[in-house]
């Protein structure tokens, strides 16, 4: 299987991240912490407000592999991806809600004997920081002819 066209694809992600994002998100993983559901907490931290789930961002990290996996789609359409994790998943900065933040999804190498992709995520604030990174691990897997 030759994953060479994957190296180097590259795509980005860019959303403001809403109240609604964070409730809705709270409400289906069960996660209330009050860092990221109550406002009168947070203005007594050092942050001073609400602060969205990193979760959330592996979430939105996610959303750029999908879309590279479209582009392999077209230059390799006998192939499909199955995800094996984020490593060194780091979150670095705090992302408010309001932020519009940018993920950024390079693949940077290919393990061919293993059918492996890694890419270097970053997302960033729209203040040009860089707030969460971690390293995606992919297998490539051929399709089964029907």
């Amino acid at each position: 299987m030759d994953l060479t066209p994957a190296l180097g694809a590259f795509t980005s992600f860019s959303k403001t991240v809403s109240e609604s994002d964070v409730y809705l998100f709270a409400g289906i993983t069960g996660d209330f912490a009050p860092n990221h559901v109550n406002e009168q907490f947070m203005r007594g931290t050092q942050y001073g407000r609400r602060i969205a789930h990193g979760a959330l961002l592996v979430g939105y990290m996610s959303t750029t592999s999908t879309m590279v996996n479209a582009l392999m789609a077209e230059r390799v359409p006998d192939i499909f991806p199955v995800s094996l994790g984020y490593d060194r998943v780091r979150f670095l900065k705090p992302v408010f809600i309001g932020d519009t933040i940018t993920v950024r999804y390079l693949v940077e190498s290919i393990d061919a004997a293993k059918n492996r992709s890694l890419a270097k995520v970053e997302v960033s604030n729209d203040r040009g920081e860089v707030v969460a990174a971690a390293t995606h691990l992919m297998k490539w897997l051929p399709r089964q002819s029907t």
